[in-house]
């Protein structure tokens, strides 16, 4: 494994660690200022502050308890500037059943460090 997928794959650790604790303006840093989100219902989310608000608004709900990305590949483009990311996610609340599918996520280097770009989630049960 490379130092970017190593790098990339610590970012998506922390980002699961970030959601666990409820902390939304933690993540703020793990966003590209232009980034994309499309959730597992379909909605797009465009922009890191709409991104982070809308972790916000799923935080309060008392009976959410988290996501989890788990990445099964990370494939680094050959100018080491952008990178795929593949996996399973799970979301879960209290008394209902979990959620769980596929994403995508493109991530690309911003001064030197890597954010997310784009992400994609599919939901398949749940």
């Amino acid at each position: 494994m490379d130092a970017a997928e190593t790098a990339i794959l610590t970012r998506r650790k922390l980002t699961n660690r970030l959601i666990a604790e409820h902390r939304a303006a933690r993540l703020r840093p793990f966003f590209a200022d232009d980034a994309s989100v499309m959730v597992g219902g379909g909605a797009a989310l465009l922009g890191a502050d709409t991104v982070v608000a809308a972790f916000d608004a799923q935080f309060r709900d008392a009976a959410f308890v988290t996501y989890e990305r788990t990445p099964q590949t990370v494939e680094v483009a050959a100018d080491g500037q952008t990178a795929a990311e593949a996996g399973r996610w799970t979301g879960r609340w209290l008394g209902r059943p979990d959620m769980t599918g596929r994403y995508l996520a493109a991530w690309t280097k911003v001064r030197g460090q890597w954010v997310i770009a784009q992400e994609l989630y599919v939901t398949l049960a749940g």
